[in-house]
């Protein structure tokens, strides 16, 4: 492979190239490679581990779709919880709504110190005085924690590396613990041309944990497949009973993507309506 291309491999034999113009930063921190490249469609596009976390043109697809749907569902959002999320993508979308305070609870403070040097678009939210930045595993946060937020939101990357507990069964029960009444939470789940199996096994799992469990979609050009997959979980908020409208000058979001969003493909709704095998590791 060239120096000046940057592949990312979705199957065995297939994937998505960059050209990059220059490597702005390449560090192994204590618990991934963090990497930021330039590409002349993309802008800088971040990296952990090898795969596309964030891009400069693509970004707002993924953080929109992650963040709004909860938001505008919640009678009242003013506490909330973001699990993930060092790149302050998700933050600067939950700051568009009249909340009180968001924590972000991010495992790995050399993410927050690149995004601040090399995305300094995110960086009014990583610094906002209603934003509160907490250095610590995400799911020993919240099995630690006894407050309650009216809105948690799952920015994880994908299931390996420090990622890998913020997939399990148990971490959405402690989620649903930390909920308010009328509590919503929303996390990335995937990709469904990909990694069907593991969303069968994640709806059966949260099926049991929350009263609604319902995944929704939106493009990401950057990601596998260039769709990609979240979950909208509450007990009581139903994710077309909308109570607001979305802040302005969102670039994909809109109340009509929203209730379309839920409408999922054939393909996929046979996925989720299987049990999963048995013998299938995911």
């Amino acid at each position: 492979m060239s120096e000046k291309e940057k592949r990312e491999y979705h199957s065995r034999s297939s994937g998505i190239f960059f050209e990059t113009k220059r490597t702005l930063f390449k560090k192994k921190s204590p618990f991934q490679e963090i990497e930021v490249i330039e590409n002349p469609y993309f802008g800088r596009v971040l990296l952990l581990d090898g795969l596309v976390q964030t891009t400069e043109k693509d970004e707002f697809f993924y953080h929109e779709m992650l963040i709004h749907p909860a938001m505008v569902t919640h009678h009242e959002p003013r506490q909330i919880l973001i699990i993930g999320g060092g790149d302050g993508g998700a933050l600067k979308q939950v700051l568009r709504h009249p909340i009180e305070e968001v924590r972000m609870v991010e495992i790995d403070p050399d993410v927050i110190a690149v995004a601040k040097k090399y995305f300094p678009w995110l960086l009014p939210s990583l610094e906002d005085d209603r934003a509160n930045i907490l250095i610590a595993d995400g799911k020993e946060f919240l099995e630690k924690s006894r407050d309650k937020y009216d809105v948690v939101l799952v920015d994880s990357s994908e299931p390996v590396g420090p990622s890998v507990s913020l997939h399990k069964r148990n971490f959405y029960e402690l989620i649903k613990d930390r909920l308010a009444p009328g509590g919503i939470a929303c996390a990335q789940m995937g990709a469904p041309f990909y990694q069907g199996e593991a969303l069968k096994r994640a709806k059966n799992d949260m099926k049991d944990v929350f009263g609604i469990a319902r995944f929704y979609l939106s493009p990401v050009p950057t990601y596998p497949g260039g769709n990609w997959c979240y979950v909208y979980l509450s007990d009581q908020v139903d994710p077309f009973d909308i109570k607001r409208e979305p802040p302005p000058d969102l670039q994909y979001y809109n109340l009509e993507i929203h209730k379309a969003a839920f409408a999922l493909p054939n393909y996929l709704q046979k996925i989720l309506a299987n049990p999963p095998h048995p013998n299938i590791k995911v």
